[in-house]
């Protein structure tokens, strides 16, 4: 059992990721590459994952075993996978060190490994590649698909977090968590208990992710739990898309419907809305300025980035459209 402890301010702070986490989705992929669970779900991607697997990138399932634990150090977010590269080459090498020690306590290593754990910054670049190469091989090519089920999932679950608060979003990860307050109660394979101690709490979907959430060992300045999507939640949020998109087009054009929904899962800004959508940010930022003035959305300065959110009014319409 894993158990989350959370206190008023931690509650405030939970909030939903945008997207699914590249270093995640790098790391539970291997997992299923390892074993044979999901086979219903997983067995196409195998196959083709597979027949597509760099050579050069093989050392990687010794990392990343499909029981038990996987280094810290490997999944230390960021936005996109070129920030979680650096992050990893970041990484001091005590921490990598103590990491690879919990891997493997009394197993030999081979020899990219050991140049981890012996603290060779040249094994840690390697290991950078060889993470891009199997991303870029096996988890690249269904980018477009992994994204449309984890976007829809989040918005079924953006949703439920509106319109009936953190705890019953919290409770809808999983068939048997429980909410106990202050404490939530999920199936681990191990018995532990995670404080939150203000720091709130971020939840990541990931299509790679099997039955049960799961969270770093250590869990760092940013405690995130990542969870599995809801493939029949996922495919019910995507037809509500597909109608509420469908009937706001006819009214406010197919982009802005589409800006529309993005924004109720979550607030961005004109840049991401822009990678999001699939438009340049000049056409994010001009399809903004007319919802704007509309006024279905809001738009506050932050520095030098200007983030974007639906009002009232823009929920009511995505709700009754659906």
């Amino acid at each position: 059992m894993l158990r989350i402890h959370f206190t008023l301010e931690d509650i405030g702070r939970t909030r939903l990721a945008t997207g699914s986490d590249p270093t995640w989705d790098v790391l539970l992929s291997l997992h299923k590459l390892a074993d044979q669970d999901g086979s219903v779900v997983f067995d196409p991607w195998r196959q083709l994952a597979r027949a597509r697997f760099p050579t050069s990138a093989h050392w990687l399932l010794e990392l990343a075993p499909p029981r038990g634990y996987s280094p810290d150090f490997l999944t230390p977010g960021g936005n996109g996978l070129d920030d979680g590269m650096e992050r990893i080459l970041a990484t001091p090498a005590p921490r990598i060190r103590a990491d690879i020690a919990k891997l493997a306590p009394a197993r030999r290593l081979s020899s990219p490994v050991q140049a981890l754990a012996d603290g060779s910054r040249r094994a840690v670049r390697r290991l950078t590649e060889a993470i891009r190469e199997y991303h870029r091989a096996a988890v690249a090519p269904f980018a477009r698909r992994i994204d449309r089920q984890v976007h829809a999932d989040l918005a079924a679950r953006g949703r439920t977090l509106r319109h009936t608060g953190v705890t019953r979003l919290l409770t809808g990860l999983h068939p048997q968590a429980r909410w106990r307050q202050p404490v939530l109660e999920l199936p681990y394979p191990v018995d532990r208990d995670v404080h939150l101690e203000r720091r709130g709490l971020l939840l990541v979907p990931s299509y790679f992710c099997w039955k049960d959430p799961i969270m770093l060992t250590d869990p760092g300045p940013q405690p995130t739990l990542v969870f599995p999507i809801a493939r029949e939640l996922a495919r019910s949020a995507l037809e509500s898309e597909r109608v509420a998109t469908g009937s706001l087009a006819a009214l406010i054009g197919r982009t802005r419907a589409v800006i529309l929904s993005t924004l109720a899962v979550e607030a961005c800004t004109t840049t991401q809305l822009a990678a999001r959508v699939g438009v340049s940010n000049a056409s994010a930022s001009q399809h903004a300025t007319v919802l704007r003035e509309a006024g279905l959305i809001t738009t506050q300065r932050m520095g030098s980035f200007a983030m974007h959110s639906p009002t009232p009014a823009a929920v009511a319409l995505l709700d009754s459209a659906s």
